[in-house]
């Protein structure tokens, strides 16, 4: 991301206003842009020196072509580490990344076997993306990854197969009602072992606390950008920690909401129709075609519920914060994504 790149002068953190959620809704979208995916590594680097040159002054103003390289870097690079996340695990490529393996948990009529298949390679999915786009203050050891890997997969698959055998078993309840219930199953599935996921893969950093930052007035930003000194952590917070993992959490399960169940809903009763009837090869296309139009609006819904800086008062911290907050006491903290 754009704030770990070479310069003490900030740069604007959006084209739109992050304080509202249609503002961030934009935002998300050009995170979750797959055009980005195919910058070559020239590319890259041509957008972090369009970004760098307005970090150290040698440009004055935002030009358009200086926000197309903020866009570029936001979506490639990790605000940590500023290293670029590996592709299939970035945001932009989350809507193709996650197209096939959604599809596959939609199968219609799919035996117990193909449900645990998978709900295991779904969850290796969200284990690699939750852990790419992770706050990296308090990395999780390799340890603690796999063990959390295997409880989410466990939580999954016990949740999918149980509801699996649960639903034909219901009395009182119509035949129609039972097979719309059967293709919810994977949505809760997935919106329960996900949220779990998020938790266990970032462990840690409730744990051990994430790095949280004073917010700076205008004046002390134009300070620290004459004598070049970066802003500093005032210290781990474990209250912070918990609040940028539960934030991701909620966030995760809003963007399987849709996706897990809107398409199901409309495959249902489509195949109800004289046309699909005659035409069942094109039920796989028309399921994958669902998903992909509801994940592309879906994500960048998802990711605007909460900011991803967050910013929080001192005093709603540990009180070794509470005289630290920064302009109207506030701190703030890379939540994730």
């Amino acid at each position: 991301m754009s704030a770990s790149l070479p310069g003490n002068r900030d740069l604007p953190a959006s084209q739109y206003d992050l304080s509202t959620y249609w503002g961030r809704v934009k935002q998300s979208a050009q995170i979750a842009d797959p055009s980005t995916l195919f910058v070559s590594s020239s590319g890259l680097e041509h957008a972090k020196r369009l970004v760098t040159s307005y970090k150290t002054g040698e440009t004055k103003i935002m030009t358009p072509e200086i926000w197309n390289a903020k866009k570029i870097v936001d979506s490639t690079l990790h605000p940590d580490t500023g290293q670029p996340v590996f592709l299939p695990f970035r945001m932009s490529c989350f809507v193709i990344s996650n197209l096939i393996v959604t599809a596959g948990m939609l199968t219609p009529n799919m035996g117990t076997t193909g449900t645990v298949a998978w709900q295991i390679i779904n969850q290796s999915l969200n284990v690699a993306i939750n852990s790419s786009n992770a706050n990296k203050s308090s990395p999780l050891s390799t340890q603690t990854l796999v063990q959390s890997y295997l409880l989410a997969v466990s939580a999954s698959c016990s949740v999918a197969v149980g509801l699996k055998s649960i639903v034909p078993r219901l009395k009182r309840v119509s035949p129609n009602a039972k097979l719309i219930l059967g293709r919810l199953v994977p949505f809760a599935a997935v919106a329960s072992a996900g949220a779990l996921n998020v938790f266990l893969m970032r462990g840690e950093e409730i744990r051990r606390g994430i790095d949280v930052f004073p917010i700076q007035s205008e004046a002390e930003k134009a300070e620290r950008e004459k004598n070049g000194k970066q802003v500093e952590s005032l210290g781990k917070s474990k209250k912070a920690a918990t609040l940028a993992v539960g934030e991701t959490a909620i966030s995760r399960v809003l963007n399987a909401t849709p996706v897990m169940a809107i398409p199901p809903l409309v495959l249902v009763q489509l195949q109800k129709t004289d046309w699909l009837k005659q035409r069942p090869r094109m039920v796989l296309p028309i399921n994958l075609g669902l998903i992909l139009t509801t994940s592309i609006f879906a994500l960048p819904l998802a990711l605007a519920a909460f900011p991803q800086r967050q910013a929080v008062s001192a005093r709603s911290l540990e009180k070794e914060f509470w005289d630290k907050g920064g302009q109207g006491g506030l701190v703030e903290f890379n939540r994730g994504i």
